[in-house]
């Protein structure tokens, strides 16, 4: 195939940081075998496709090395900002497998950003069995959470699980059964864990593992960050509108900055750099 494939760390503006997304441009979008094909020879924890080449209206697709994955933000910001590179500034309407994702792009100086604005969020209790699972899964005990977050089921595109740790300290220890986490993920149609850490009140650290893609962790998760803002204020945990700092990645090695606009109503706002890998 001849359409260019683009490289980016997306919530960064380094090149060393971030998480990297491919960006598939075409005419068209192959077919679902040749995008997994792609994705996995491409090796990072999403690639997007996007089609067509021009006009402000995309389709979207993202896939891991494993499989199709409904929504993936940091790939969506990793595309947006090569749609500024190619097409200009200004808003790009995606249509993902979720429903329409619109995505503002812009400069800073020399530095490409992008905002994409979420489908509504949802929330679902957490069942407790399954819960009890899941943290012996990550070998983390029950008292270690904070009580302050409880344990929510939260989408914005993705579902995933959001755990919210009493220190720093447990969430910087992240060894976890990874064939087993696997199985629970995908029995509830999570794409990853929120394992979060409230350093502030508007701030979070966050570290989420990723099995059902292959990827043990990501150094940034888009998707997860919208998740959270809309469970926060469903759960009345913060002040709306307001705007979360989410750092995630510096375990790592890979240091990431989600910033998260939370409205009093509708899609929740991630935004970041990207820069070229």
């Amino acid at each position: 195939m001849n359409e260019p494939l683009y490289r980016l760390a997306a919530f960064s503006t380094s090149p060393s940081g971030g998480n990297p997304a491919g960006v598939w441009l075409g005419e068209a979008l192959p077919d679902a075998a040749t995008m997994q094909r792609i994705a996995a020879e491409v090796g990072y924890s999403e690639t997007a496709f996007v089609a067509p080449l021009d006009g402000t209206e995309r389709h979207i697709r993202y896939y891991s090395p494993l499989r199709e994955i409904s929504f993936c933000g940091h790939a969506t910001i990793a595309a947006g900002v090569v749609l500024g590179q190619t097409a200009g500034a200004g808003r790009y309407r995606l249509q993902t497998a979720v429903g329409e994702v619109p995505v503002e792009v812009f400069r800073d100086g020399e530095q490409w950003l992008a905002a994409l604005t979420s489908v509504e969020p949802e929330q679902k209790a957490v069942p407790p069995r399954w819960l009890e699972k899941v943290l012996e899964a990550l070998h983390w005990r029950p008292e270690e959470l904070d009580p302050a977050l409880p344990p929510m089921l939260a989408y914005a595109g993705a579902w995933h699980l959001v755990l919210a740790a009493g220190s720093a300290a447990r969430l910087a220890r992240l060894e976890y059964d990874v064939e087993r986490l696997k199985a629970l993920m995908e029995d509830a149609g999570l794409v990853t864990l929120q394992l979060v850490y409230r350093q502030d009140e508007l701030v979070f650290q966050a570290r989420n593992p990723f099995p059902v893609g292959g990827v043990v962790e990501d150094p940034a998760t888009g998707a997860a960050a919208a998740a959270m803002g809309g469970y926060l204020r469903a759960a009345g945990l913060m002040p709306v509108p307001g705007e979360l700092l989410i750092r995630q990645g510096e375990a790592m090695g890979r240091p990431s900055e989600l910033r998260v606009g939370v409205p009093a109503a509708g899609g929740i706002r991630v935004s970041g750099a990207a820069v070229a890998l």
